[in-house]
């Protein structure tokens, strides 16, 4: 999304500039996890039928109680008076790029059949810091779709193992065959 880089440069900007970085990015990733929890402030983010004074205001309400950094505060009361809620999880996601790369880091994308335990992500991070030469920071998802597997996503490289995807292939072999 276009519109989400801009607001995550500036914010990085003045993050670096004010050099909180890191409380900046543990404020944003609250917001991101309260919004992969609940479906209904996923929605709410989302919708174009509510209004962004309305929704200006329940955020503000929604940020008091959350206890976030004053600065991710202020920055998502910004984005929501501009009425561009809508694109807060795509400028969070650009905003982790932008700080894993300042600490020369590369960022990567895991979806999971199920939640994996933190020596499995440890033990996946250090393979990929291996095969990529950076320290790989990694963002967990859970897809029960994918059966079993990983799909592991770097830049622009997908790396897909879930036996979703093989069974698919399959399933198009047999056809071909058939």
């Amino acid at each position: 999304m276009q519109i989400a880089r801009p607001y995550a440069a500036a914010l990085y900007d003045l993050a670096q500039g004010e050099n909180t970085v890191e409380g900046v990015e543990a404020g944003l990733n609250s917001i991101a996890q309260l919004a992969g929890e609940s479906q209904d402030f996923e929605r709410f983010l989302r919708s174009p039928v509510i209004s962004a004074d309305v929704k200006a205001a329940a955020i503000e309400t929604i940020l008091a109680q959350a206890e976030v950094h004053p600065t991710v505060a202020n920055f998502v009361k910004v984005v929501a008076r501009n009425g561009r809620l809508f694109a807060l999880p795509t400028i969070i996601k650009s905003f982790r790029a932008l700080a894993a790369q300042g600490r020369g880091e590369i960022a990567a994308e895991v979806t999971s059949a199920a939640p994996l335990s933190k020596s499995q992500l440890a033990d996946l991070a250090k393979t990929l810091k291996g095969k990529i030469g950076k320290t790989v920071t990694l963002s967990e998802h859970v897809d029960p779709s994918l059966i079993g597997g990983l799909v592991v996503k770097v830049g622009s490289r997908m790396i897909d193992s879930s036996l979703k995807t093989k069974l698919t292939a399959m399933k198009i072999a047999m056809k071909e065959v058939g």
